[in-house]
């Protein structure tokens, strides 16, 4: 399906691997058939990671059998080591994502290793995607700033992407794991690597802890970015990562872009019952700066009262 921006659905993963309540697999393929219904074309479903490290993320190989099979739904999973691959395909993945984080210490936090040793398994694992004819996609994480070592160099960024990309990865996705990127820094990295990686293959990971996610897409659309993850209802952030909570809600994205004129491939007031399922799911209370809007122009349609 083409779209103008494409929006990556990440909340049956991203946002609920960091949630205290664990969802069951069906309760999590609920989630995501809503999702589905409600016109996302991209969904991250799920993980291959240690069910005693993320607990939330148990069980996904049963939850592949479970997704709805939408010819116009592209599904992908996170795998953090060659294990979690072959585990991935095994069950029906098509794309695999993989997470490099730009600092040290963030690698040695998150998954116990060196940032060298981090790279060359995600740089193996796109080799293996290229070789099985799966669609690799490398995550650079804490690519603006990093919980324990501060601001993250660019030029490191860059180099890192560009050993992904040489790797196979078809797509480098830039994440702003803690939510402390700004516009301009977004304007000056999104600009360095569109130069040496085509904007076509590169994607944005914004979270909203400061409340300038969305103007941080504005600056990255602004440098040709078309593609970019959010979570329904704001829903999660990264269990490793201190100050992590908030990513960009699917709702705000959804509005703001269609507001702009630009084809999303649905319409945003359809994500506002896919919110009240998250909420139902999860126990907490949901939703983006939009939301109450939003709910509002749908019950004012539903009693034909008009906008």
């Amino acid at each position: 399906m083409s779209v103008d921006v494409l929006i990556n659905e990440v909340g049956p993963r991203d946002g609920l691997q960091s949630q205290g309540k664990t969802l069951t697999v069906g309760q999590r393929a609920e989630l995501i058939g809503a999702l589905v219904d409600a016109g996302i074309s991209a969904i991250e479903a799920g993980s291959f990671v240690s069910p005693k490290a993320v607990p939330q993320m148990a069980g996904t190989n049963e939850l592949y059998a479970l997704l709805p099979a939408a010819e116009h739904v592209a599904y992908s999973a996170l795998v953090p080591n060659m294990r979690g691959y072959d585990l991935a395909v095994a069950a029906g993945a098509r794309t695999v994502n993989v997470v490099l984080s730009a600092t040290e210490t963030m690698n040695q936090k998150n998954i116990r290793m060196s940032l060298e040793q981090t790279t060359s398994v995600c740089a193996e694992i796109m080799q293996r995607c290229r070789q099985d004819g799966i669609n690799g996609q490398a995550y650079v994480a804490v690519a603006f700033s990093c919980p324990f070592e501060g601001e993250t160099s660019q030029s490191v960024v860059r180099s890192l992407s560009d050993r992904m990309m040489e790797a196979g990865a078809g797509k480098v996705i830039i994440a702003d794991t803690i939510g402390a990127a700004n516009p301009r820094q977004v304007t000056g990295l999104m600009h360095d690597l569109v130069g040496s990686i085509s904007a076509e293959r590169l994607s944005c990971h914004f979270h909203d802890t400061r409340g300038m996610a969305l103007a941080n897409v504005l600056a990255a659309l602004n440098e040709g970015v078309r593609e970019f993850d959010s979570s329904i209802g704001g829903l999660g952030g990264c269990p490793f990562s201190p100050g992590a909570s908030g990513n960009l809600a699917t709702e705000d994205l959804a509005l703001m872009l269609e507001s702009m004129g630009m084809d999303i491939g649905f319409a945003a007031q359809r994500l506002v019952p896919v919110v009240r399922t998250a909420e139902r799911l999860t126990g907490i209370t949901l939703g983006g700066h939009s939301f109450r809007w939003l709910a509002r122009q749908v019950e004012s349609e539903e009693q034909g009262g008009g906008a």
